[in-house]
């Protein structure tokens, strides 16, 4: 029978240090799972025993800025091009040349960068919520995939992505209600999808008007945890981090869209991918809102072959609907990476 248990290690690339969390085979096929924020290498507790039992060697990194990975203090240490390199580098350090990538939120970037600048590293990637051909590309690539019925350009001149430009605008202004109090910002923000939503701006939508997230408190609201998306011992985890290691990190993925627009037109292939690519989209995301907005017709037109899956949850979605998310993973590999699946 082959072992589920998760052990912890420590991959060192010069002077960077990843700290990832692995499960299944060390021989199995690899497959890296890459968190966004604000979370953890745990975010994808789900997966890794459920793809290490399929006979995958399953991994979680902790990204740099979180948890036990190396911590920077300039905003520009978070440039896509560099959290790439960290993700080359423990590929290196697993010895794997090719592997199966998976990302959600920022990790989707990163993912959808390594598959662009670095397909010799790719089996596949697939990537939930955040489709390709957008956030990795800069905020500014975001701009015409506005839905204006749901965003009037009056209201709303960035839509959704309101709070990018806010962490642009007054950084420090943005991540201090965060800082006051972790454990409140962890239960306020892990909340599961809501399809009330369906057709309304999102609460992103609303953070420069309101002068800041949580309408401009110092502090997050004190609201009940959500059980359907983090049990007690995953909100005291995550809170434990970002206590130890703060939001400036997490959040300066945030200060980089010039240099990642920069480093997306490097890109090989003309930005093409040709490898089998899954998109998982969830569609109570109403930020991230792909069922019904065109903000995945950038996507479409730049995967040859590519496919895509939907479940009904919010944005954190691989921790809300694991087994949705798990069956989309594994039916997509083992029919479109089949020379990939464990023998």
């Amino acid at each position: 029978m082959i072992s589920t248990d998760v052990t912890e290690h420590v991959a060192t690339t010069g002077d960077h240090q990843t700290f990832y969390l692995a499960a299944g085979p060390e021989d199995g096929p690899l497959i890296i799972f890459v968190h966004g924020w604000p979370e953890l290498s745990i975010s994808w507790r789900h997966q890794l025993p459920c793809f290490a039992a399929m006979g995958f060697r399953a991994i979680a990194p902790d990204m740099r800025g979180y948890g036990r990975s190396t911590v920077y203090s300039r905003h520009e240490d978070y440039a896509l091009e560099s959290i790439v390199a960290d993700m080359i580098g423990l590929q290196d350090a697993l010895g794997a040349g090719k592997t199966v990538w998976v990302g959600h939120d920022w990790g989707s970037p990163v993912v959808w960068s390594i598959a662009s600048h670095h397909p010799e590293r790719c089996h596949g990637v697939a990537n939930l919520s955040v489709p390709y051909y957008t956030l990795e590309r800069g905020l500014d690539a975001l701009v015409g995939l506005i839905d204006r019925e749901v965003y009037p350009e009056d209201e709303f001149p960035v839509g959704q992505w309101e709070y990018q430009r806010y962490y642009e605008e007054n950084f420090a202004a943005a991540i201090a209600p965060f800082n006051a109090d972790p454990t409140k910002a962890i239960k306020a923000l892990f909340r599961s999808g809501d399809p009330a939503g369906i057709g309304k701006p999102s609460r992103t939508a609303y953070v420069r008007a309101n002068g800041g997230w949580f309408r401009g408190a110092t502090e997050p609201p004190d609201v009940p945890r959500d059980p359907e998306v983090i049990s007690e011992a995953d909100l005291a985890a995550y809170a434990a981090s970002l206590t130890r290691n703060g939001f400036f990190g997490p959040s300066s993925y945030y200060m980089n869209h010039d240099a990642n627009a920069a480093y997306a037109d490097r890109a090989v292939n003309g930005g093409t991918l040709e490898m089998p690519t899954l998109f998982i989209a969830a569609e109570y995301d109403f930020t991230c809102e792909c069922t019904r907005s065109n903000l995945t017709q950038p996507m479409r037109d730049h995967c040859s072959n590519l496919a895509i899956s939907e479940v009904k949850a919010g944005h954190w979605i691989a921790q809300e609907k694991p087994a949705e998310v798990n069956a989309a993973l594994a039916h997509w590999l083992a029919t479109s990476l089949t020379e990939v699946w464990p023998r």
